[in-house]
């Protein structure tokens, strides 16, 4: 396995090595992602977005052409090249280190030959059979996430006895898959998969209970961004949960619980605040000393 960084977070063979938390910025290039949907549709503006959250503090950005929100339909396989290859392209071009949010193996290949140097599969290879051998020829990064199906049925699929140990088991065993593909264990992240197949409560336990997803001894990325279980922990009992992009705060907030906690990267819509979050978090980390030892006062034994 790889070396370790602070808080034993962990290395990506192929990346950047950086001394905290890195936060991962999202450019959805599609009409219909439930939180930015449209905003940044056409190619010139997605770019713009990108290089954006590049200066807010961004130190990788994810770019996908296809929306998973629970209930969403696919596109094909097409359209969402004709979406991501340009984005892509002019990010990589500007030497932003650049992700490709994608389950298809042609996406990623495509993508990885314009400039991607990380794979990011929320399916973790089950979508398409083809992505773990072209990502194993390509010896590029593979973020393997949590997933049990695809987004038209994934809420019928958030069933659970533990889902920690439950989630932790499957990743295991996909971790397990992807390196008898021929993926090196040098180049995988995992990722929970919070709000795909699970509900408010399955959420915020897998937060809780950190330190087990991070037993898989592999870096870890946390995608809390905007969702669901925010709006309703911010809506309480009673209230309607407030709109995608009024849950930035909640969102800084899980980034440094998250950073505190020993993620590699945290994927964020909204950059600037996490950026901030989790370079505090790296602070008071390092303001931790060990205890001093114990010296009797004179005259005592």
């Amino acid at each position: 396995m790889s070396t370790t960084t602070t808080r034993g977070r962990g290395t990506v063979q192929g990346l950047p090595e950086w001394d905290r938390c890195a936060v991962m910025g999202v450019v959805n290039v599609t009409p219909d992602s439930f939180s930015d949907g449209g905003r940044f549709f056409d190619t010139t503006a997605a770019v713009k977005h990108g290089l954006d959250l590049v200066a807010r503090g961004a130190d990788l950005v994810d770019v996908g052409g296809e929306s998973t929100r629970p209930g969403a339909s696919r596109v094909d396989e097409d359209e969402e090249l004709r979406r991501v290859l340009p984005v892509v392209r002019g990010l990589a071009s500007e030497g932003v280190v650049v992700s490709v949010d994608t389950m298809r193996a042609g996406v990623a290949e495509r993508a990885v030959e314009a400039g991607a140097v990380l794979v990011n599969d929320v399916s973790g290879g089950l979508a398409d059979p083809a992505m773990v051998p072209v990502v194993a020829a390509a010896a590029v990064p593979f973020v393997i996430m949590h997933w049990r199906g695809f987004s038209a049925d994934m809420n019928a699929r958030a069933v659970y006895g533990d889902v920690t140990a439950e989630v932790v088991a499957e990743l295991r065993q996909r971790m397990d898959a992807v390196v008898d593909g021929g993926i090196s264990p040098e180049l995988l992240v995992v990722d929970p998969g919070l709000g795909f197949a699970k509900r408010a409560e399955h959420d915020l336990e897998l937060l809780a209970r950190q330190d087990e997803l991070r037993a898989l001894g592999r870096p870890l990325l946390v995608a809390a961004s905007r969702k669901r279980f925010l709006g309703r922990v911010l809506a309480g009992d009673e209230g309607a949960p407030p709109p995608a992009r009024e849950r930035d705060a909640a969102t800084a907030a899980v980034s440094a619980i998250a950073a505190s906690g020993g993620a590699w990267a945290v994927r964020v819509h909204a950059v600037r605040a996490t950026a901030d979050a989790v370079r505090v978090a790296r602070a008071i980390e390092g303001a931790v000393r060990p205890p001093r030892a114990h010296t009797p006062a004179r005259g005592t034994r």
